[in-house]
């Protein structure tokens, strides 16, 4: 049986803004869609961090990975605030140009106290994927 999300995109982004009050409005990834075991977001260009070359900084992927991966467990859990990564692993496929990224994470795992998620960043189609994630989050008790 898969796993049902316990929250709308509505209620997990005023989550999202509640428990982060210091990001401006257009630096919010947008939570484009929650399915059972899954959820596809969306960082804005206006949000994103370039390195030299005009391509996305490491850091800025990894951010949307990780955000990505907090918000498929908290869809699936509730607004635990205290879930926290505990590892990320990431692995940079090709250059990320200097527009919208989406990211589609996919719970692997869902315990009692961790959480393993793959995450899948891409630009102009699915099928080639930018950049990959394995996050584990660990779940207070």
């Amino acid at each position: 049986m898969a796993l049902q999300p316990v929250m709308s995109v509505e209620a997990l982004e005023a989550f999202f803004r509640q428990a982060f009050p210091d990001v401006a409005e257009e630096q919010h990834a947008r939570i484009d869609s929650i399915e059972p075991g899954r959820v596809r977001l969306t960082l804005p260009q206006a949000a994103l961090a370039l390195r030299p070359g005009g391509i996305v900084s490491g850091p800025t992927q990894m951010a949307l990975a990780d955000r990505a991966a907090y918000a498929v467990i908290l869809a699936h859990i509730g607004p635990v605030a205290m879930a926290v990564t505990s590892n990320l692993n990431y692995s940079f496929l090709r250059a990320v140009e200097a527009k919208a990224v989406h990211a589609d994470a996919l719970l692997l795992k869902l315990g009692k106290r961790l959480a393993t998620v793959d995450v899948r960043l891409w630009q102009d189609t699915e099928a080639v994927v930018l950049g990959q994630a394995t996050v584990t989050y660990a779940i207070p008790g």
